[in-house]
C-alpha cells in the first residue's frame, strides 16, 4: 500500500497512542513509535507532493485527496495532543488552521494563529517534548513552504538554566533535539525559526530554536575525520567530546546561547545582520564571527573566573563545576567547527560561513599559534585563547568605528580587515580598488562587484575539502543517535 493510500484510509477513527496504565494519561516519551504519529507523518509526506512552492495546492482535481490527508493530519494531532498538555492551545489552533486551509480551497496556507499560540520558550525544561506541524520552508533544507511535522525534545541542563538566569539572559533561545521529522529536515537544516512558517502577516517573534543534537552529531563526525586526515593530536577533553554525544550537545547549547544573544548586543551598525544578501557577503562572515568570538571570549572569562576561585581554595558547586568544564569545551568547539566544517561546507557562491572558518584558521596561523608542519596540524594551546580573543577585538573595533562611518565606508573597512588575513581572488575588483564609477554610485554597485568566491580556499583547504567531502556529505539529515 502506498504512503498516500495508507494515510487516506488511516483517518477512519482515532489512532491509538501510548498510555501510562498507572494514570491513564498519554505519554510523550516514545510517541514517535505510535500509530498516531505514523499516520500524521505519512499524511504530511503525502500532502507535500500536492503542494507547490508557496504551499498552496492549485490543482482542483487534488483537493478531495488533500482534504482526506488534512483529515489524517488533524486526527493525528488530536490523538497525540494529550501527550503535550503544555502545547494544548497551539495544537488546537493547528487543527483549526488546517481545517480552514481545506475549507478555503487550499490557497497559500496561513498558520499565523497556530504560530502565535506556539511558545516553546515558555517551557525550557530538560526533556520536555513538542509536536510541531506547520507548512514551512527549512533553512539549509527546502525553500518550498511544504507541510513539515516534527517531534522535538528540549535540551536544557541545569547549568544552562543558571547561565541564562545570570549574565547571559536570552529569553528567546530554545535548544532542541530532533526525535523524528518529515523530509524538510532530512537535510542540513538545524534550526526551527518562526519566520519560515507560511502566514498572512509577520508577528513579533518570541523564540528561535536550534537543534543542538544535529550540530553536535555532525561536529563529532567531521572533527573525528579531520583530525585523522591532518594528524592532529587532540587534547584529552577535546577527544572525549568526540566520543560523547550528550557532552557535545551541552557544549553547543552553551556556545549557541551566548552566540545568539550577541547578534543585537554591542556597538553595532543599525542592521548588522540581514537574512537576505543585500550587503557584500563578507559582512555576514564578520557578524557570525563576532558572535562566535564573543562566545569564545566569554567562555574564556568564565573558565578563568572559576579557575581563580579554585586557586583561592574555594570548592565549586556541582553546577558551577559543570559550567567551568563546558566553558573549556566551547573553546574547542568554536575552533574546530569553524575550521573543519564551516570552512569547507557548501558551495563557493557567497559562502559567508566558509569565509569565517577560513579567516579564523589563517588568523591563528599567522599569529603562530596554529602550525601546519610535516603534514601535521598542531596548536599552541596555551596561547590560542588570547589569539582568538584578539580576532574578536578586531571585529569589535571595526563595529565601534562603523557608527561614525557611512555604510559603504564601513564596507570598505570591513574588506580591509578580512583581506589583511585572507588573500582575495587575483581578479577581484575590490582587491585592485573599485572604480570611481562604483565608488560614486549606489551601494548595489559595490555588492555587485564582489566575486562569488572573493576569498578562495587556500591550498590547505583545497586539499582538505577533497578528502573531507564524503564525510561532510554524510552528515545530511544526521541526528544525535546516528553516531
Amino acid at each position: 500500500m502506498s504512503t498516500l493510500t495508507h494515510a487516506t484510509h488511516a483517518i477512519i477513527g482515532e489512532p491509538e497512542v501510548v498510555e501510562d496504565t498507572s494514570t491513564g494519561s498519554v505519554q510523550a516519551q516514545h510517541i514517535e513509535n505510535t500509530a498516531a504519529w505514523k499516520q500524521l507523518k505519512d499524511a504530511a509526506i503525502a500532502i507535500r507532493a500536492l503542494q507547490i512552492k508557496d504551499g498552496s495546492i492549485p490543482e482542483v482535481a487534488d483537493h478531495e485527496k488533500a482534504k482526506q490527508l488534512v483529515g489524517a493530519i488533524t486526527a493525528g494531532i488530536r490523538a497525540l495532543s494529550p501527550a503535550f498538555p503544555h502545547d494544548a492551545e497551539y495544537l488546537a489552533a493547528s487543527v483549526a488552521d488546517f481545517d480552514r486551509w481545506a475549507d478555503e480551497g487550499f490557497g497559500v496556507p496561513d498558520f499565523l494563529d497556530s504560530l502565535v499560540a506556539f511558545q516553546p520558550q515558555q517551557h525550557r525544561v530538560d526533556g520536555i517534548r513538542h509536536l510541531v506541524v506547520f507548512p514551512m520552508y527549512t533553512q539549509n533544507g527546502s525553500s518550498d513552504r511544504l507541510v513539515e511535522a516534527l517531534i522535538v525534545e528540549t535540551i536544557w541542563p541545569e547549568f544552562i538554566a543558571d547561565l541564562e538566569a545570570g549574565d547571559y539572559g536570552n529569553k528567546l533561545f530554545v535548544s532542541l533535539r530532533l526525535v523524528d521529522f518529515t523530509p524538510g529536515y532530512d537535510t542540513n537544516s538545524a534550526v526551527l525559526f518562526p519566520e519560515t512558517v507560511a502566514m498572512r502577516e509577520i508577528p513579533s517573534f518570541t523564540w528561535g530554536a536550534i537543534f543542538q543534537d544535529r550540530e553536535a552529531a555532525r561536529y563529532r563526525r567531521v572533527v573525528r575525520a579531520a583530525t585523522e586526515i591532518t594528524n592532529l593530536e587532540l587534547p584529552e577533553r577535546a577527544a572525549a567530546m568526540l566520543d560523547d554525544q550528550q557532552m557535545a550537545e551541552k557544549t553547543f547549547v552553551m556556545w549557541d546561547i551566548i552566540h545568539d544573544r550577541t547578534h543585537m548586543r554591542g556597538d553595532l551598525p543599525f542592521d548588522p545582520f540581514m537574512i537576505k544578501q543585500r550587503m557584500p557577503f563578507f559582512l555576514y562572515s564578520l557578524e557570525e564571527m563576532r558572535c562566535d568570538m564573543t562566545a569564545f571570549r566569554e567562555s574564556v572569562r568564565i573558565e578563568r573566573a572559576f579557575d581563580a576561585r579554585i586557586a583561592a581554595g574555594e570548592k565549586l558547586t556541582e553546577t558551577e563545576q559543570e559550567m567551568h568544564d563546558y566553558a573549556h569545551l566551547v573553546q574547542y568547539a568554536v575552533i574546530f567547527d569553524r575550521i573543519f566544517r564551516f570552512a569547507i561546507t557548501g558551495n563557493r557562491t557567497r559562502n559567508y560561513d566558509a569565509v569565517g572558518g577560513q579567516l579564523l584558521f589563517a588568523w591563528l596561523h599567522q599569529r603562530g599559534v596554529l602550525h601546519w608542519t610535516d603534514t601535521a596540524l598542531a596548536f599552541d594551546w596555551d596561547n590560542v585563547p588570547d589569539a582568538v580573543v584578539a580576532l574578536g577585538d578586531a571585529i569589535d573595533d571595526l563595529y565601534w568605528h562603523s557608527i561614525d562611518r557611512p555604510k559603504v565606508a564601513h564596507w570598505l573597512a570591513a574588506y580591509e580587515l578580512v583581506r589583511g588575513t585572507l588573500t582575495p581572488h587575483p581578479a577581484s575588483q575590490w582587491a585592485r580598488g573599485l572604480s570611481d564609477e562604483i565608488l560614486a554610485g549606489a551601494p548595489k554597485g559595490y555588492t555587485d562587484a564582489v566575486m562569488d568566491d572573493e576569498f578562495p580556499l587556500s591550498m590547505f583547504f583545497e586539499t582538505l575539502d577533497k578528502k573531507m567531502k564524503p564525510v561532510i556529505e554524510s552528515t545530511v539529515g544526521i541526528r544525535g543517535t546516528d553516531d
